[in-house]
């Protein structure tokens, strides 16, 4: 492998920022068709020169359908870079790219847009070595954000070599580049109360209020919030929506509730406790989504130490709560590996960045990581 794979960074980052603030520019909440599309349109223009690409059914219906491409070689490895497209935000809380000395603040740009544009940075330096691989893949999701639907994707990329995805990057505390090889398992629970309406000022007794329901139902979930126990696990009531007006008493409603853990096991038993009444009124708790955990730490400990050494800088295997659709791909490709995008801070606020400087630096990681799989 010439060594001078790591200074296509320098290429990369000298045409991030614009590609980045062009795709920042699309408006791309999860489940806007349009706005999918021409976000797609953008990162097509993107793609290593002579890959072929085609649009498959995303896993969540109704959405636009996601983008693989793929370009051929002639070596014996099969790498994927992972990224999405969809954003937290609706279009009337969009922001475009600006830069503030060093951020570059936007809507997705940290989560995850950036790693959007170093994962096609980083495929077209790969493909320029057509050598190095047999297939190099890309697949751009447009539903990330909000499916709970199940993944659609694992069984065609099943027996590849490796998979790196461009959620956004970190530091650890020591200063080294960090990599992540570990997430918790993700669940959303969705919890209905059905009561009975009844005047709220002159027979409220004969009601069973379904918002008292889910308020115990909501102190239930997060009876179980313990981000330092065994099961490192977080349970946060995040929407609640009961009533119809302000002098009836509720008679239906629902609460969703965001919860993670290392095993799923755990997530599941948040659910079981449930009660199935309050004050008369039925509970009913579901389970919208079960993503994995992933934990690659022990199958990817010595690819992270041989690009360490390309580097020349330290890289760390590091563990973070959010989700991913790495974890995905972790259940059927061992060399799967995460947080490759750039630095930032503020994902799903109006103060989303990236760091300039990171664009470089992260694309220089991620090409070391690529090298020492294809090498």
């Amino acid at each position: 492998m010439p060594d001078s794979l790591i200074e296509e960074a320098g290429e990369i980052a000298a045409r991030a920022e614009g590609e980045l603030e062009a795709l920042v520019g699309v408006s791309s909440p999860s489940g806007d068709l349009a706005g999918a599309e021409e976000a797609i349109a953008v990162c097509r223009e993107l793609l290593p020169a002579g890959a072929s690409s085609e649009r498959v059914p995303c896993s969540t219906g109704g959405c636009a359908s996601d983008l693989i491409a793929r370009s051929p070689g002639h070596g014996t490895r099969r790498i994927l870079l992972l990224g999405h497209v969809d954003t937290v935000f609706a279009h009337e809380r969009h922001a475009p790219m600006r830069r503030d000395g060093e951020r570059l603040y936007g809507s997705g740009t940290a989560d995850m847009k950036g790693g959007v544009v170093l994962a096609l940075g980083v495929a077209r330096a790969l493909a320029a070595r057509p050598q190095l691989f047999s297939e190099l893949a890309v697949l751009l999701v447009t539903d990330e954000e909000w499916r709970t639907e199940p993944f659609t994707h694992v069984e065609r990329f099943a027996g590849y070599d490796a998979c790196l995805c461009f959620e956004a990057g970190e530091r650890t505390p020591a200063g080294e580049e960090g990599i992540v090889v570990r997430r918790k398992a993700a669940a959303t629970l969705r919890v209905r109360a059905s009561g009975l309406a009844s005047h709220s000022g002159s027979a409220p007794d004969q009601g069973r209020n379904a918002l008292l329901a889910l308020a115990a139902a909501a102190e239930t979930v997060a009876s179980h919030h313990d981000p330092r126990g065994p099961e490192r696990m977080t349970a946060v009531p995040t929407v609640l929506h009961a009533g119809t007006a302000f002098n009836v008493v509720p008679a239906d409603g629902e609460l969703l509730c965001d919860m993670r853990a290392d095993r799923l096991e755990a997530v599941e038993a948040v659910a079981e406790a449930i009660p199935d009444e309050v004050g008369g009124a039925t509970l009913e708790a579901v389970m919208l989504r079960h993503w994995p955990g992933m934990d690659t730490a022990a199958a990817t400990a010595p690819l992270i130490a041989r690009a360490t050494a390309r580097l020349g800088r330290p890289i760390a295997g590091v563990s973070r709560g959010g989700a991913s659709d790495a974890s995905h791909f972790a259940t059927a490709i061992a060399l799967t590996l995460d947080g490759l995008g750039p630095r930032g801070g503020g994902a799903h606020t109006p103060g989303e960045f990236v760091l300039a400087e990171s664009l470089r630096q992260r694309a220089e990681v991620a090409l070391a990581v690529a090298g020492e799989v294809l090498g």
